[in-house]
């Protein structure tokens, strides 16, 4: 039987990438300093790195699917070009109330729900309770959190702002809050060595 392995879950925009609202165009898409180094240091650790990202915008009637295809080619050649790798690519472009069929609609892949995390799980032979969710929002930690997996919140994008204005009406406390992805890589690479030395 094949060991099951662990993966660290990455939100896209305001986590690997600039937040710059909806990405309407490939150059739009732009890393933020240092994310390559962390995924880099995922890689070189043998954690799976898995992008699992939002995308309402195809709902919203803002761009077609084939744009969100187009910026995750250039996303990984960015990140090639830099020495990293993302592991498999995961994006919802649903919302419950907005667009046409078959993108409005109730889905399990849009955060906070679980789906994508699930999807990569079984794709991947996934142990989730040794999983993480990195993202700048709490409901990327929460979708982590929702699958046994530690959630962390970054404070680029929009987490600084969650963090100093919506704190009080957080449901659950993200696991841990880096300053930006290289500190949550980091963190968590204490943890998985902490763990193998148990």
């Amino acid at each position: 039987m094949t060991p099951m392995q662990k993966a660290v879950f990455l939100d896209r925009d305001g986590t690997v990438t600039q937040e710059v609202g909806y990405v309407n165009h490939v150059e739009r898409l732009k890393l933020l300093p240092g994310a390559a180094a962390a995924i880099a240091n995922l890689n070189r650790a043998g954690i799976l790195a898995i992008l699992a990202t939002n995308q309402a915008g195809v709902a919203r009637g803002y761009f077609p699917e084939e744009l969100v295809v187009e910026v995750h080619k250039r996303l990984e050649n960015l990140l090639a070009a830099e020495g990293a790798h993302l592991d498999a690519i995961y994006y919802c472009p649903h919302h419950p109330s907005v667009g046409p069929p078959p993108y409005r609609q109730n889905c399990q892949c849009r955060k906070p729900e679980p789906g994508m995390l699930l999807m990569a799980a079984k794709k991947f032979n996934l142990d989730l309770n040794q999983c993480f969710m990195i993202g700048d929002k709490i409901t990327d930690s929460l979708t982590g959190q929702r699958v046994g997996a530690k959630g962390i919140m970054v404070l680029t994008g929009y987490g600084r702002g969650e963090y100093n204005y919506q704190r009080s009406e957080w449901k659950e406390e993200p696991d841990f809050i880096a300053p930006d992805l290289g500190g949550a890589v980091d963190w968590i690479l204490k943890q998985c060595s902490k763990r193998k030395g148990a």
